[in-house]
């Protein structure tokens, strides 16, 4: 049933909104938010309080993933920045009852599959493993073959259960038919169970789009979080202008699970920028459990792939497992939240900036990199993605930043972000 945050096409409730007496713009309404004005007080209060509630740390629901028929955990172990000496982590995950663990070929350079390789070995028919391998519109079959090939060596495994292209954001990628041609092939080999495709950057709605439409995939993975979808700035404002470029992300939602594709996110957190809330929480209920009972309480989503480098991470995630809908308190947590953040967290599926600069840098991109550095404080994954960008923010060095300062509609500083963001990663 859908949670009362959201009508049964995933649209938001008309009735959760808050009335506003104005109407602000974009800016003037970010500006209203890091004034502390938001009026939390007037929203209604959603289930019971989480610590009314409290659950044990374990996973509390399962959830058949679309067509594969695969039950996962709707909490799932996100491993980009698992690495050497963290398997007692993925015990713990295991003891809990989490048994859907996603990694990528590029994470930790390889390290995170390792990882679970070792975890897993002589019990990889309790667990589901997705993995995943960014590509370009050129990228061959056989090469394609040769990195899932590398995967498989690194998981100890000969199958994986969901191979995804990886961070797509281009048409051209999508419709690449050497990629078409290497998952019929893998399939038939029995190397890989099922396919799909993640992503979490501007064109990532005609991505989708595209493959629902063309049926190419049986799994997606996207960033949805809780400043991502309309409905939680209609709490606070009637105004949709503010989230006018989001407004595709519930209805993209909906299209996949007509179409039976397991639908899996990223991104909850809007940064993760954990410690900023500490001071907020009470009674034991966090705002990371806020984030996640969000995401879960929308119909169309399976699972929530959040990124576990510590038992104390699991143990706090996991509240969040079972729940369909928000608990008392939640939504004040995630407008405060809103309030500390919303400054410098980048849109990834906005991408309002593009062609902002003249000299190609993929603003986007290179703030998301930055995000993992300063928000997640893991620079290494920051490194090893920033790597990975065609084009980098080194011209931001010699440019003055008048091109893309005002180029961010939710008024995020882009020229004071960029060349720092190079120095620190380059």
């Amino acid at each position: 049933m859908p949670s009362e945050n959201f009508e049964a096409d995933g649209q938001p409730r008309p009735d959760a909104a808050v009335n506003a007496a104005s109407q602000p713009s974009r800016r003037d309404f970010l500006r209203y938010l890091q004034q502390g004005a938001a009026a939390s007080a007037a929203l209604p209060l959603v289930g019971a309080h989480a610590s009314e509630a409290a659950k044990p740390a374990a996973v509390q629901r399962y959830v058949t993933l679309g067509r594969t028929g695969l039950d996962i955990s709707d909490i799932s172990f996100g491993s980009s920045s698992l690495r050497p000496g963290q398997e007692a982590v993925v015990h713990h995950a295991l003891d809990r009852g989490i048994n859907y663990f996603d990694t990528a070929e590029s994470y930790t350079r390889g390290s995170s599959e390792t990882v679970l390789g070792k975890v897993f070995k002589g019990m990889r028919d309790q667990v589901v493993i997705t993995s995943k391998l960014g590509t370009d519109e050129n990228t061959g079959a056989a090469e394609l073959m040769a990195r899932l090939e590398g995967s498989l060596r690194r998981l100890q495994t000969d199958y994986i259960d969901i191979f995804m292209n990886h961070a797509v954001n281009d048409l051209d990628v999508v419709k690449n038919p050497e990629w078409h041609a290497f998952i019929a092939d893998a399939k038939e080999q029995g190397k890989i169970r099922f396919a799909g495709v993640s992503g979490h950057a501007g064109r990532l709605i005609d991505c989708l789009d595209y493959v629902f439409d063309e049926d190419l995939a049986d799994v997606v993975l996207v960033a949805h979080n809780f400043g991502q979808d309309p409905s939680f700035f209609e709490n606070v404002t009637r105004s949709m202008d503010f989230v006018a470029t989001q407004q595709n992300l519930p209805r993209v939602l909906a299209k996949g699970k007509q179409k039976n594709v397991g639908i899996t996110v990223m991104k909850t957190l809007r940064g993760a920028r954990l410690n900023d809330m500490r001071p907020f929480e009470k009674d034991g209920a966090t705002f990371a459990q806020a984030a996640l009972r969000w995401v879960l309480a929308n119909p169309h989503v399976d699972s929530a792939v959040i990124t576990m480098n510590s038992v104390e991470k699991v143990e706090e995630y996991l509240g969040s497992s079972g729940w369909d809908e928000l608990a008392a308190g939640d939504m004040d947590l995630l407008q405060r939240y809103a309030m500390l953040n919303g400054a410098s967290y980048c849109e990834h599926v906005c991408n309002d900036c593009e062609g902002a600069c003249p000299y190609g840098v993929p603003i986007a991109e290179v703030l998301r990199t930055r995000m993992y550095a300063v928000d997640y404080r893991d620079t290494a994954l920051a490194r090893d993605e920033y790597a990975l960008l065609k084009t980098n923010a080194a011209a931001c060095l010699s440019c003055d930043g008048q091109p893309c300062a005002n180029a961010c509609t939710h008024g995020i500083p882009i020229d004071r972000f960029c060349a720092p963001t190079h120095r620190l990663l380059a």
